[in-house]
């Protein structure tokens, strides 16, 4: 259920008004270490995790659903806020194929092996009783294996508590989550300051580049109005159902290497045009079209994908990016059409 439990979670805090990157930020350490831990896939763990984010990510209170219904206001378009809920829907059924194919499925056979296990070792527990005990005295595990009982120390606290200071700044108060945690970073290594020797080895200096650079580029790309230039040529060819196609394809393919807070405010309004002609459904458009440009965010080329490459934990980050672009890939060529005939077709 672990995989479950962090897609839920992550959902609430974007649902509540935590931005998607904050969200995911927050709780990718955490899955992708606890999966290293339990032998779970950490690909898994992280696609459940950006999964869960942007199904959240379209509530009436979140940062997408907010940008949406802004621009959907401000031209005069029918708007319905439940509509975009279809994020929720889509994102879910996403993740159960997610679950299938990267090994959740051995995980339920893993618990029932587990549990024939711990019956059979209550059979003998009786026996095993006095130097269970015995061991446990002598500061080894309560299993009777030699590994040192971990304890609570001053600096672990302080790092629960920075990281509960971080999460409820990020997600009540809005503030930027790169800028909280440096700073609570930067109040851990006042307490514990040998363990900052290890902390710059630890960044993947080769993902802050890529991210760094592919957002530079992109960034550039909008503002020279190269995605604009596109957008315009797509919506000018006289076909509605095509043009909404492409434009959801626009869309995802570039939040897949941009931000989709950035790429939801510039594709929307570039359907505007035809919307109002009536041809297309303006609610179902909307929402395949906000959907498409999220979905995509698993890319290891965008900020989400990228922080969960970061928190892989003892693998090949380079296996790993070549999975998750992989994995993205699918996602960039499937989603669009099937938002598409599920819910633009119908209405047209």
């Amino acid at each position: 259920m672990l995989p479950w439990v962090i897609f839920v979670v992550a959902g609430t805090l974007t649902a509540v008004g935590a931005v998607s990157p904050a969200a995911v930020a927050i709780l990718a350490p955490l899955a992708l270490g606890v999966a290293a831990r339990y032998g779970i896939s950490q690909l898994l763990m992280g696609l459940m995790v950006v999964h869960g984010a942007q199904a959240g990510g379209f509530s009436p209170i979140s940062i997408y659903g907010v940008i949406v219904n802004g621009v959907v206001a401000r031209a005069d378009l029918p708007s319905n806020e439940i509509s975009l809920f279809a994020s929720l829907v889509f994102n879910t059924l996403v993740a159960v194929v997610v679950f299938v194919a990267f090994g959740g499925l051995p995980l339920l056979k893993k618990r029932s092996s587990e549990e024939a296990g711990e019956n059979h070792a209550q059979e003998h527990s009786s026996a095993q009783n006095e130097p269970e005990e015995a061991g446990t005295r002598k500061g080894q595990a309560a299993d009777g294996s030699d590994e040192p009982v971990e304890r609570l120390s001053f600096p672990r606290a302080l790092t629960l508590v920075g990281l509960v200071v971080l999460a409820l700044t990020v997600v009540l108060f809005d503030l930027d989550v790169g800028f909280m945690a440096l700073l609570v970073a930067l109040a851990l290594t006042f307490v514990s300051r040998e363990a900052v020797k290890d902390a710059i080895n630890g960044i993947s200096w080769s993902v802050v580049l890529l991210v760094g650079g592919v957002l530079t580029y992109v960034g550039v790309l909008e503002e020279i109005g190269t995605i604009t230039y596109v957008g315009n040529t797509v919506a000018d060819l006289g076909a509605p159902l095509l043009v909404a196609l492409l434009l959801c394809y626009l869309g995802g393919i570039v939040s897949a290497f941009a931000s989709s807070t950035a790429i939801l405010g510039a594709t929307i309004p570039l359907a505007i045009p035809f919307l109002r002609e009536g041809s297309v459904g303006a609610v179902a458009m909307i929402a395949a079209l906000s959907v498409s440009s999220t979905v995509v965010d698993v890319s290891p080329l965008s900020t989400n994908g990228a922080i969960v490459l970061a928190n892989a934990v003892d693998v090949d980050k380079q296996l790993f990016f070549r999975r998750l672009l992989a994995y993205s890939a699918v996602v960039v060529a499937v989603a669009p059409v099937l938002l598409w005939l599920a819910l633009v077709v119908p209405g047209s």
